[in-house]
């Protein structure tokens, strides 16, 4: 059945698939091969950090970086304008015949308002883009997935995928010779 023919129904109590593997490089070699045959909607799941598998499944660009940018100059601009506002505004003090507007005395506060507001964007931006906290998913349900945290790794290709159609990523999977092939239910 071509993907764009599928029933709604058939996929919609299917998460994905799952294939387990037992080698780190089994999974890094199934990832790649995934991403060349077409599949966008994947993730794997390791016991450790594998080089190039984050590349492999496509993990691609966030917008953290220019969350934390943004929030970065927000800071610097606010710490630097309630120096101003206290010392030109609020409390004006002549102390020894200075300019009220002192600018090198607001570096400080310039600084440690823009490093801040930065850490903190970056630390609710990540957590809210990753979707955190999950405590519930879907890969959960399966039995076998109680290992991917000890010596086990997954490779899950979603349902929701353009080119996923339930027979044939299957069989899919079963080519690049995982130790099986499981389905998640939502």
């Amino acid at each position: 059945m071509h993907p764009q023919n599928r029933d709604a129904g058939e996929i919609a109590d299917l998460y994905g698939l799952l294939a387990e593997f037992d080698t780190a490089e089994g999974l890094l070699a199934a990832a790649e091969r995934a991403r060349e045959e077409g599949f966008r909607r994947m993730d794997a799941y390791t016991p450790m950090p594998i080089e190039g598998l984050a590349e492999a499944v496509a993990l691609g660009k966030t917008t953290v970086e220019k969350l934390v940018f943004v929030a970065g100059l927000l800071g610097a601009t606010g710490g630097f304008m309630l120096c101003w506002w206290m010392t030109v505004v609020a409390y004006p003090h002549n102390v020894a015949g200075r300019p009220l507007n002192s600018w090198p005395a607001y570096i400080p506060i310039t600084f440690e308002s823009m490093v801040l507001i930065a850490c903190l964007t970056a630390l609710i931006g990540m957590l809210m883009l990753n979707g955190m906290p999950q405590p519930y998913h879907p890969v959960f349900n399966v039995k076998e997935f109680e290992r991917a945290s000890i010596d086990r790794f997954f490779l899950c290709i979603e349902a929701r995928d353009p080119r996923f159609d339930r027979e044939a990523t299957r069989e899919f999977l079963e080519g690049l010779n995982p130790l099986e092939v499981m389905e998640v239910e939502k």
